[in-house]
């Protein structure tokens, strides 16, 4: 779990990259040179993972089809435009509703079961998340929805690609997951640029934040991720991936002129300990949260 929360807090320095380049060049734009820099990185593994995945069956191929679809070209896009009506703090920290969907499609597919105690935690999580998330929780404005109905989006296909990401966890190694999530993402993120007419062409200067962009919150944590994810039940790593918007705050109010209330602070404060208390209880004798039925999927060992 501890991988997976590094991973996302990782993810939350992208705002540093992403924000800027937003700002100067189409979301679709940036989408296919964080894959494409990625991709050619993972080329000695992309032959094996490929063996691998066909050896995997249908299931698993659909899977990894709709994380590299759809959780990493296309929610990347539906991220990167959020950038570009709103501040660089609250498109990142609306993936607070992540693990709704994700803890949903986890007991849909995998076959998950939530104890009682799971609650105690995932409600005060969630809670923090949303008061983080906005100055006013209770007065939500046309602006801040406009922004936010990009950033769901992109928390809907990235709930599904935790949940998706642990079924093909179970067949491929991490590293296989990683490079076909990407490789099946780069010609995705091509058609939608070239059918919404964005432009391919990049400066010099937007070069360096495109490749730290991709290095850094792209293939370093997803690499974190998917070897953590492994070890994690998907509903209990999506809480861990509340780390995403923590990091996030701190780093735009921080670094990039953003701003946050008191309320904000407390709400990521609460969203820390939460989290941290679900790891703590999780080293235990009796760990609580999310218990894997023995005779799912989720619950074999894994096949290379």
């Amino acid at each position: 779990m501890w991988a997976v929360a590094l991973a996302a807090g990782l993810w939350g320095t992208s705002a540093l990259m992403r924000d800027p380049l937003a700002q100067v060049l189409p979301a679709s734009t940036i989408v296919v040179y964080e894959h494409a820099v990625i991709v050619v990185l993972l080329l000695p593994w992309l032959i094996p993972a490929l063996r691998a995945l066909a050896a995997a069956g249908p299931a698993v191929i659909a899977a990894v089809a709709v994380i590299g679809g759809g959780s990493s070209a296309l929610a990347t896009m539906l991220f990167t435009l959020a950038f570009t009506v709103g501040d660089p703090i609250t498109p990142q920290v609306l993936q607070k509703l992540q693990p709704v969907f994700a803890i949903v499609l986890a007991v849909v597919l995998l076959g998950e079961r939530l104890a009682p105690r799971f609650g105690l935690y995932a409600l005060p999580a969630l809670a923090g998340a949303w008061i983080l998330a906005f100055p006013d929780p209770l007065g939500v404005t046309v602006d801040d929805a406009r922004g936010a109905a990009l950033a769901v989006g992109a928390a809907l296909l990235w709930a599904a690609g935790t949940v998706l990401g642990r079924l093909a966890g179970v067949r491929l190694a991490f590293m296989h997951v990683t490079v076909l999530r990407f490789t099946f993402g780069l010609p995705v993120a091509l058609v939608i640029a070239l059918a919404s007419g964005a432009s391919l062409a990049v400066g010099p200067a937007q070069v360096p934040r495109l490749v730290l962009l991709a290095l850094i919150p792209g293939l370093l944590a997803l690499t974190l991720y998917y070897w953590g994810l492994r070890r994690t039940a998907a509903s209990r790593a999506t809480l861990a991936e509340l780390a995403f918007p923590l990091v996030s705050a701190v780093v735009g109010a921080g670094l990039l002129g953003g701003s946050l209330q008191w309320s904000q602070w407390a709400g990521g404060a609460v969203v820390l300990i939460a989290v941290t208390s679900m790891a703590l209880n999780r080293s235990g004798p009796r760990p609580s949260g999310v218990h894997v039925p023995e005779d799912t999927p989720a619950a074999r060992p894994a096949v290379h």
